[in-house]
């Protein structure tokens, strides 16, 4: 079964230096969607917890099967647009809508 459009969930603000979530659901598509976040139209890099992203000034942890983008401290540079797609092989991958999120 192809994905649903999923539901994202983006903070419209945040204060700098807090822990923000962002969350990314859909429940139709069988097998389990996998989700990518995009930000500014650029896909974001799953984080694999070696030093290179680390030096790459990575602030995030993306979660490509639970759906989660999860900033351990957000900056200003953190603001932007962000959407997310669901995919699992099945059909074309599905978007939600862009959501700003200002820091």
């Amino acid at each position: 079964v192809p994905p649903t459009t999923p539901i994202c969930e983006v903070p419209s603000s945040a204060m700098t230096g807090t822990v923000v979530e962002l969350s990314c659901k859909e429940n139709e598509g069988s097998p389990p969607s996998n989700y990518q976040w995009y930000k500014n139209g650029v896909a974001l890099l799953e984080k694999t917890g070696t030093g290179g992203a680390r030096a790459a000034n990575v602030t995030y942890t993306m979660n490509k099967k639970s759906g989660t983008l999860l900033f351990n401290t957000v900056t200003r540079n953190d603001t932007g647009e962000y959407f997310c797609e669901a995919s699992n092989g099945i059909g074309l991958s599905q978007k939600c809508a862009v959501k700003r999120m200002q820091v």
